[in-house]
């Protein structure tokens, strides 16, 4: 079985091991009370781009009255990033504050690919777990794709209770799970934002007298995209994004109310934002790129933070700053000190999100391809030290809109993502370029949408950063291939895992039973 219960002998080693790593975590922190402290919902959107937010965006194809009423009441980050272009590294980096060359999980894990065998490392310290020793109820609702082993389980990493799915929506099957058991396969999507808004809101009213911590990674945007009936618009099914990011918004507009209705809106800080650009359908709002590139696009994402009486209203900050400040920034908030013995990338914007600091907190900040550093923004200037990948297209063949599919329930109505949501022609962020080999300098001040290249023209900026760049490159190790669960063995060799999660066990629903000899476990070489 994966998913079972740790024996005896696990707990007591978890336990030495958690008392050692938090011996640090007051060392230095204001002591505060644990009715004092301030409660914290993090909530993080899949592929929601830049401009798929309406007050990033004047001209937004999709309406996001929630989110623009949250940014009106609290704050707007501008050049707010993220990591890297991809999920699971930006989900370590916003639960610890670091990069993803010192987390490590600079790739996806995924149950259908040749990098399954990995997670979170349990000695990676996240918000949950400080918060958590702080006294803070804590749950998680919602995706988590940083391991699906029982070592890096949510409830490994300091939450309390988690529901959802572990990795991508479109790594089929698709279960929910509920702390180390499956609870439904396969899970219908179409009512992830709707039960993720529930369970949210339930443990705010369970816990209503006590500190919380909740974070709130929903599957939406990433397809396929799926939406609940009360707003699914089938007369005008081209807008099933639209509809998709509409009950998003809606969602989050509930737990606001529902704060407010607890009366704890003074006391609980409310963060959002995106795990990294969109994907096709999505709208960068101008920037160049999309997902899975370290173009404007992929890296920079909306945030918006919200407390009303310590957040002024209707603020922005137009300073860098990133995913990796979310922790030294709830930290400092809660009156926790962040961990000692370890590199903590990111720091405190609380100044900031207060309305008494409007200079910058970052010298420079730095985006990642796969286990690579690629890029660096410091101030107005951002240089592509290597090359982020032109915009990808695609003609979406009858085979591949499959991937496109939204389960509706037993009477098998599907959806399917029109081909114009997958075309980039309406999309101008997604725009066609060459694909460069040499660094490439932007002055996104002057050039937000990364088009001119003035390398050539400012080359005092290019070695300046160039050298920032080197000094922090000469931090990021060599990572090892990914290993794999399971391998299935053919005549060619070992091809690609086809291990399946199915009612917390191993299966191969993708094999037949003629075939099914030939998976073999990896050599414990291999494994390692």
């Amino acid at each position: 079985m994966i998913f079972s219960k740790f024996h005896f002998n696990s707990v007591l080693q978890a336990a030495v091991l958690v008392v050692a790593t938090f011996s640090f975590v007051l060392i230095g922190a204001e002591t505060v009370s644990a009715a004092d402290h301030p409660n914290i919902v993090v909530i993080f959107a899949d592929d929601l781009g830049y401009g798929d937010v309406g007050c990033f965006n004047e001209e937004c194809p999709f309406q996001t009255p929630h989110l623009d009423q949250m940014a009106k009441d609290g704050i707007r980050l501008t050049n707010f990033y993220v990591p890297t272009p991809y999920c699971a590294p930006s989900r370590a980096t916003i639960l610890t504050g670091r990069y993803p060359f010192r987390h490590t999980m600079v790739r996806n894990p995924s149950p259908d690919s040749g990098a399954s065998n990995f997670g979170l490392p349990q000695e990676e310290v996240t918000i949950a777990e400080l918060l958590k020793e702080a006294g803070y109820a804590t749950a998680a609702y919602g995706k988590w794709h940083l391991g699906h082993k029982e070592q890096w389980l949510p409830r490994t990493q300091g939450f309390d209770e988690y529901v959802g799915i572990l990795y991508s929506n479109d790594m089929y099957p698709v279960q929910l799970v509920k702390n180390e058991k499956v609870i439904e396969y396969p899970v219908v999507q179409a009512s992830l934002t709707r039960r993720y808004t529930d369970l949210t809101m339930q443990f705010m009213e369970q816990h209503r007298d006590e500190p919380f911590f909740i974070y709130l990674p929903h599957a939406m945007p990433h397809k396929p995209l799926a939406v609940s009936d009360n707003f699914y618009t089938p007369e005008t099914r081209e807008n099933l994004y639209a509809d998709v990011i509409a009950e998003l918004d809606a969602a989050i507009g509930e737990v606001l109310a529902k704060i407010r209705e607890l009366s704890l809106e003074e006391k609980t800080l409310v963060i959002f934002t995106s795990d990294n650009g969109p994907w096709y359908g999505g709208s960068t709002g101008g920037l160049r790129g999309m997902k899975g590139r370290t173009w404007e696009g992929g890296l920079r994402v909306p945030m918006i933070a919200k407390m009303p009486g310590t957040i002024p209203s209707g603020k922005t900050y137009e300073q860098i700053a990133g995913t990796i400040d979310i922790l030294p920034t709830v930290c400092d908030l809660a009156g926790v000190a962040v961990p000692k013995d370890r590199v903590i990338d990111g720091t405190s914007l609380l100044p900031v999100l207060k309305g008494e600091q409007s200079d910058a907190v970052h010298d420079a900040i730095y985006g990642m391809q796969g286990e690579k550093l690629s890029t660096i923004r410091s101030g107005k200037w951002k240089l592509h030290v290597r090359n982020p990948g032109p915009p990808r297209f695609v003609n979406l063949s009858p085979e591949e809109l499959d991937n496109w599919v939204d389960p509706r329930g037993p009477d098998g109505v599907t959806l399917l993502a029109p081909y114009e949501q997958a075309s980039p022609a309406h999309h101008p962020g997604l725009v066609t370029g060459d694909d460069p080999r040499e660094m490439m300098l932007f002055n996104l001040e002057e050039d937000p949408g990364e088009q001119r290249n003035v390398a050539q023209q400012h080359p005092e900026a290019v070695e300046r950063l160039k050298a920032k760049f080197d000094k922090t490159n000469k931090e990021v190790p060599d990572f090892p291939a990914p290993k794999s669960d399971y391998l299935f063995q053919t005549g060619r060799g070992q091809g690609r895992p086809l291990m399946r999660l199915i009612g917390g066990e191993l299966r191969y629903d993708r094999v037949p039973e003629s075939q099914q000899h030939l998976l073999a476990e990896p050599s414990d070489a291999e494994k390692e």
